[in-house]
């Protein structure tokens, strides 16, 4: 069994209040939930405005899999409208 944790430093651009922050941080990690069948959640920066981190697990028998997984997830965070990845971390378990 293989775990692969991305996590995404993002900024928001013209957020002007955490509800603002919230809808757009809630549609991208549903959407990462719905196509990918991960575990997803808002995991830093969650009284900044134009700031998130959000975190993805994925598990599969095989790293190449999971590997492909968080790829594929990559690509819909950096599609996100009005989200820029500052950085970006992954973790291997």
């Amino acid at each position: 069994m293989v775990l692969g944790i991305r996590a995404w430093e993002l900024h928001l651009e013209g957020c002007a209040s955490l509800k603002d922050k919230r809808s757009r941080i809630r549609p991208l990690t549903a959407a990462l939930r719905r196509q990918f069948n991960v575990s997803v959640a808002e995991t830093g920066h969650q009284d900044a405005w134009q700031h998130a981190e959000i975190a993805c697990a994925a598990v599969g028998s095989a790293r190449q899999v999971v590997e492909e997984t968080l790829r594929a997830a990559d690509r819909v965070v950096e599609a996100a409208d009005g989200v820029r990845i500052v950085d970006t971390l992954t973790d291997w378990r």
